[in-house]
């Protein structure tokens, strides 16, 4: 069996520290084979609809080593590992106990025959009469069939259909309109317990009246998207011009000196401060780069009163025709503001809070900020040149005027349940939204409704085939998305306790397609190579000539994920089509939201074929979390993903390295432990893979720190960009050149990987205390 060949070969290492380099790179390429041995034995995947293609021999499963080489992203299939490039002279320091079974684990072959052959046979009898018992759960199908059946019913007609149902209901109620719907088609579909969840939150909107930027020296005035103000008779205001808004902001009147301030980084914010002249300052910041709100706090401790907020047209990943619209934004971290990190229900106190910063924000649109930067209209064709302040410019004086109001709105979320058959206590969750801001500004929401309607349709169907996964799958759309992921934070916090004792996994369908650019995933470090498994196996990269490999990282993203992924620490997974990045600059452009986007599905994905491509590679993640014995988790990624972070950080201590050279030794042999119960039924004692599967739900929460700076996640596994090579918090405390923030920062990072080891061993004393281990 392939887990005997690891736990010998780690044996003999573990006992003889004086091994010579031959013998140490001989127990290593045995190991790799025994790995990869692995995925010649059926259903290992659960489901191969594409051959594994490219795999580099060499790397070593259960060996750690403390060299900090760059280590490139994982993409070996179903074995992790292809990433490892191995010191050949490394030895392992781990000096774990070997179990009396692991002393014992070679036997005669003859023996392993006759019960083999013994247990074959009872198996074919105890496999009729259960098949014949009335009333018994089948379990999911031992071949890939199963798996074919579910993603070939998924289809793009079918979630075309979807989407025009979604789209043809009234506005009339807004969001309550689209709940009830889905709530309708969920329990039709065969879902259980489905129904609505509503909070009563504090939303904040704009005034009846468009916000204003005017500049004093020549007396023009604008609304967000550069139209000039109605003077004279009154005309009507449109729709888009009352949509340019931050909600949350303070509101009132502010004149200030205008600086540009570019994306609001340490040393731009420096240039400013040196140039001021003590009154009050508005920043002209462009949005990327740092989530909004981590920027702004940096202007509120450089003494801004004021921004004006803007998407540079060379940031964008296509030629958008958007530098004349203006667009919204959230100021809102997260949940119904009047209620913070409590639920939202009869009973809890709330607090009337209509701005959540002391700054007058206001985004605009690009051409107004190229008309206050004094800069030309025109450009050649084909190149853009940023937009920045002249360095002989003179600065203008800028009157902003901001009006919003607050008021108490009722949000629904709609939860529907696919219950397990060995863990119903499990949950994987799957979750969309249905909201949109300003009730019918925009629809581009109905894309993901639509894919987890249809995931559930094909779900549903085999369920009533006798099929049940061995998790519970709750299916959530959300409500109150766009002001602050309102609806997932109240939910999450209701049942906070529940979700940190039973949630297991949190795969996204924010916003599936968002351009025709290829499939970007983003997944926490313990999924990262489920999901890059899964991009090769449905994408069928070889057929497509010229590939790159999967595009799968583990950014900070915005969107409901974040309550799950930043607070709860879930392994979370997300699917979706992007414009090709234009580096890390486009980083949180996300953040603004435009308008007039109402054909944006029919624009982007006329034939619904990424849709399709969204909803089959979405089911099978799910497929696999539901329906593992060993939940897909890799823990071994985690701790490169540590490792690569620390590698040549100028803070990292001998002693922060030392513990991520352990770190790494210790998953490297829980990942090749836990393999057994995953390939082995006879290994799959049901106290001790629910144990074992504890452990890998409950690692990534080692690595959350209490009070991160304002937007970055509590999770720090999480990346700033797809470019970021060292942990965010760290970053941060550079910026800023604190030293007790620095030594503090450190500290977080120290006790998170301690608390990850400590688990981490926890769970390789199952293996000591394995009942199914004998002489």
């Amino acid at each position: 069996m392939a887990y005997r060949k690891v736990r010998a070969g780690l044996s003999g290492s573990m006992h003889s520290q004086g091994l010579d380099k031959e013998e140490i790179q001989t127990a290593s390429l045995e190991l790799e084979w025994d790995m990869e041995k692995e995925l010649e034995e059926p259903c290992a995947d659960g489901f191969q609809l594409e051959p594994a293609e490219n795999r580099i021999a060499g790397g070593s499963p259960g060996v750690a080593i403390p060299e900090l080489d760059h280590i490139e992203p994982s993409v070996s299939p179903h074995g992790r590992f292809e990433r490892l490039e191995e010191d050949p002279d490394y030895v392992t320091h781990f000096t774990r106990p070997i179990s009396k079974g692991q002393r014992n684990s070679v036997c005669p072959v003859v023996r392993y025959l006759l019960v083999g052959t013994a247990l074959f046979v009872l198996g074919l009898i105890v496999g009729r009469f259960t098949r014949s018992t009335p009333g018994s759960v089948s379990a999911p199908p031992a071949d890939t069939d199963f798996y074919q059946r579910v993603l070939s019913d998924i289809t793009a007609e079918k979630i075309r259909a979807h989407v025009r149902a979604l789209n043809s209901l009234s506005t009339e109620d807004g969001e309550l309109s689209r709940a009830l719907y889905l709530l309708r088609q969920w329990t039709e579909l065969g879902l259980t317990d489905v129904h609505l969840v509503n909070y009563s939150v504090l939303l904040s909107l704009p005034s009846s009246s468009p916000n204003t930027i005017t500049v004093k020296t020549s007396g023009q005035c604008f609304y967000p998207n550069r139209q000039p103000c109605h003077t004279g008779s009154p005309q009507p205001t449109s729709n888009n011009q009352l949509f340019s808004f931050a909600a949350y902001s303070a509101s009132g009147t502010l004149e200030g000196e205008m600086f540009d301030v570019q994306y609001g980084n340490i040393q731009d914010l420096s240039k400013a401060n040196a140039s001021t002249n003590g009154t009050n300052k508005i920043a002209l910041l462009k949005l990327g780069q740092a989530p909004l709100l981590y920027k702004l706090s940096l202007l509120v401790e450089a003494g801004f009163a004021g921004v004006l907020t803007y998407v540079d047209p060379c940031d964008l990943p296509r030629q958008e025709d958007l530098q004349s619209k203006a667009f919204s934004i959230t100021l809102n971290p997260g949940g119904d503001p009047s209620t913070p990190m409590y639920p939202s229900i009869a009973g809890s106190y709330r607090e009337l809070r209509a701005d959540l910063t002391s700054l007058l924000v206001q985004p605009i649109s690009a051409s107004l900020a190229r008309e206050l930067l004094s800069l030309p209209e025109f450009l050649k064709k084909g190149h853009c040149i940023p937009l920045a302040a002249p360095a002989t410019q003179v600065r203008k004086t800028i009157v902003l005027t901001i009006g919003t109001k607050t008021s108490y709105k009722t949000i629904h979320n709609v939860i529907g349940y696919l219950k397990g058959a060995t863990n119903p206590d499990r949950y994987v969750l799957v979750g969309g939204r249905h909201g949109s801001w300003l009730g019918d500004a925009m629809n581009e929401w109905s894309g993901g409704a639509a894919v987890m309607t249809q995931i559930i349709t094909s779900l549903t169907i085999q369920a009533r085939k006798g099929w049940q996964p061995d998790r519970t799958t709750v299916f959530c759309s959300w409500g109150g998305s766009e002001f602050g992921n309102i609806g997932s934070f109240e939910w999450g916090e209701e049942n906070q306790v529940v979700l940190q004792s039973n949630a297991v996994a949190y795969i996204s369908l924010h916003h599936p397609v968002s351009g025709k650019g290829p499939l970007h995933s983003v997944a926490s470090p313990s999924l990262l190579q489920l999901v890059s498994d899964i991009h090769k196996k449905l994408l069928n990269c070889t057929r497509r000539g010229n590939c790159t490999g999967p595009n799968v990282n583990s950014v900070q993203t915005s969107g409901d994920v974040n309550f799950f992924a930043n607070h709860l620490a879930i392994p979370t997974a997300e699917f979706a089509f992007q414009e090709t990045s234009a580096g890390k600059k486009t980083s949180f452009l996300s953040e603004a939201f435009f308008p007039d986007n109402s054909s944006v599905l029919e624009t982007l994905d006329p034939s619904f074929s990424l849709h399709e491509t969204v909803a089959k590679v979405t089911g099978a993640a799910i497929l696999r979390v539901v329906s593992d014995p060993v939940l897909p988790f890799y823990p071994l990624d985690i701790a490169l993903e540590i490792q690569n972070k620390l590698k040549g950080g100028e803070l990292s201590s001998e002693e922060l390295l030392q513990k991520a050279a352990s770190l790494r030794e210790s998953t490297a042999f829980f990942q090749s432990e836990m393999m057994r119960p995953a390939n082995d039924p006879k290994e799959r004692d049901p106290s001790h893979v629910r144990m074992l599967n504890d452990v890998l739900r409950d690692l990534e929460r080692s690595f959350t720190v209490p009070q991160p700076p304002p937007g970055l996640y509590r999770n720090i596994l999480y990346n700033l960009n797809v470019h970021a090579t060292e942990f965010s918090i760290l970053k941060d405390a550079q910026d800023m050149q604190r030293q007790d923030k620095m030594n503090q920062s450190l500290s977080q990072v120290l006790n998170a990987i301690n608390s990850a080891e400590r688990l981490i061993r926890s769970g390789l004393e199952l293996f000591e205390n394995d009942p199914t281990q004998t002489n």
